[in-house]
């Protein structure tokens, strides 16, 4: 298709957007009694309409039912993470067994090292990319300092070439290669928040067990976001915030996959609590631990149920649209953004230069930009004019069009705002 930068042409493609309806099942901020144009779902997703509902009812069956909401409200409580196993599955391409509900992120990522992190002997190294976001880069240096390792010794990070903004596939796989017998676990942000790069999960899956480590994956960026097949790429655990792409409320509560192969391995270590417990006999408070088949084996404490019901509202609503339908807007509706970018990058002084990945099949949704020649400045008269973005140092902002609530007249304007910005200062 060939773009147009004009409002006619922008509104022809939300005409003919079959998402475009679900704008309106989202609340939006507002800035200068308008509604912003926002890029930060990546970040924090915005709060679809429906979550109140599901948030009332707990609340309303807490009120009339107290202590025995867990097995009488509309949505029992003792059972209610699995109704999460059928649309979760799918959005990452999984068992329903294999998906589970609980805790955060990067608990859950510190908890699934437990199972998958087993240093030995020579081999007791961890993969990972650069720069990874930094909860993950001071959990493995706790873990392996928990070890008994040095982060310097036993952290091995894959670099980026120089001058080069995005990390090779053949040097991760010459990286595994090179670390071998020493390489006890790969475990890689399947989508870079920085740059917005998405990793091939399937050959580097391959490729680190090839070389006899587990396979993790971070899927903060990449749940809701890109085509997961983690069943059929026979990723060994990932784990994922659901406060991004999937809209659940800030800080709420995080997604884990555990391949189906190791539910029934008696000698896979794992912290346990009474959730994880054979669900029929856990009211009985046995003495030892006798793990749910799957996933959910993983569970330690109850579940905070107030958290799971936005989270619910949201997954139902991805049921309802599909993943090959959102992939499909996202594709459509970045490229847009980036024809906007560079027809706007003509009109100005400034140069933009996309450091996310131009080939489709190493992005998502998110564009991260450096703005040479601008600064702190540029990114503050966006926020004050109703465009909401995310600014890293030195001087990138990333954009993220949210299929689910951006339309093309949005990108649009934003690329109008952003011109004002430069040639008005």
């Amino acid at each position: 298709m060939t773009f147009q930068n004009t409002r006619e042409f922008a509104r022809e493609l939300d005409s003919k957007d079959t998402l475009n309806h679900y704008q309106e099942q989202f609340i939006f901020p507002k800035v200068n009694d308008k509604r912003v144009i926002y890029f930060t779902g990546n970040s924090l997703g915005l709060q679809p309409k429906r979550t109140k509902a599901y948030i009332d009812e707990v609340m309303n069956d807490w009120a009339e039912l107290a202590v025995e909401g867990h097995f009488y409200a509309e949505k029992p409580w003792w059972d209610y993470q699995e109704r999460f196993s059928e649309p979760l599955s799918k959005i990452v391409g999984a068992l329903p067994s294999e998906v589970t509900v609980m805790n955060t992120l990067t608990v859950n990522l510190h908890l699934l090292m437990v199972s998958f992190y087993q240093p030995k002997g020579k081999r007791y190294k961890i993969i990972c990319e650069e720069k990874a976001f930094p909860s993950d880069q001071y959990m493995f240096q706790s873990q392996v300092h928990f070890h008994g390792y040095k982060p310097e010794d036993a952290i091995v990070e894959i670099k980026r070439r120089e001058g080069e903004h995005n990390i090779r596939l053949e040097d991760v796989l010459a990286k595994i290669e090179e670390v071998g017998d020493e390489l006890a676990l790969v475990l890689i942000g399947g989508v870079n928040y920085y740059t917005g790069q998405v990793f091939d999960i399937k050959t580097i899956t391959a490729a680190g067990q090839k070389a006899g480590a587990k396979v993790g994956w971070d899927l903060a960026h990449a749940a809701g976001n890109i085509k997961l097949e983690l069943h059929d790429w026979n990723v060994d655990f990932a784990a994922w915030c659901s406060y991004k792409y999937m809209n659940s409320g800030p800080g709420n509560a995080s997604g884990c996959f555990v391949h189906e192969r190791h539910h029934n391995n008696p000698d896979l270590p794992r912290f346990a609590g009474w959730w994880g417990h054979n669900k029929e006999r856990r009211f009985k408070m046995e003495p030892n631990f006798d793990p749910v088949h799957g996933a959910d084996g993983w569970q330690i404490s109850n579940l905070p149920v107030l958290s799971l019901a936005p989270y619910l509202a949201s997954v139902e609503m991805f049921a309802e649209v599909g993943m090959d339908a959102l992939i499909a807007k996202r594709d459509h509706i970045t490229s847009y953004l980036e024809f906007i970018l560079h027809e706007i990058d003509k009109e100005v002084e400034s140069t933009f230069e996309i450091i996310t990945p131009s080939n489709p099949e190493e992005r998502a949704s998110q564009l991260s930009v450096f703005l040479h020649g601008q600064g702190r400045s540029l990114f503050d008269y966006l926020m004050k004019n109703g465009v909401i973005t995310d600014w890293r140092e030195p001087n990138v902002i990333r954009l993220a069009p949210v299929p689910l609530y951006s339309s093309y007249e949005d990108m649009y304007d934003f690329g109008q705002i952003l011109k004002k910005g430069i040639l008005g200062k």
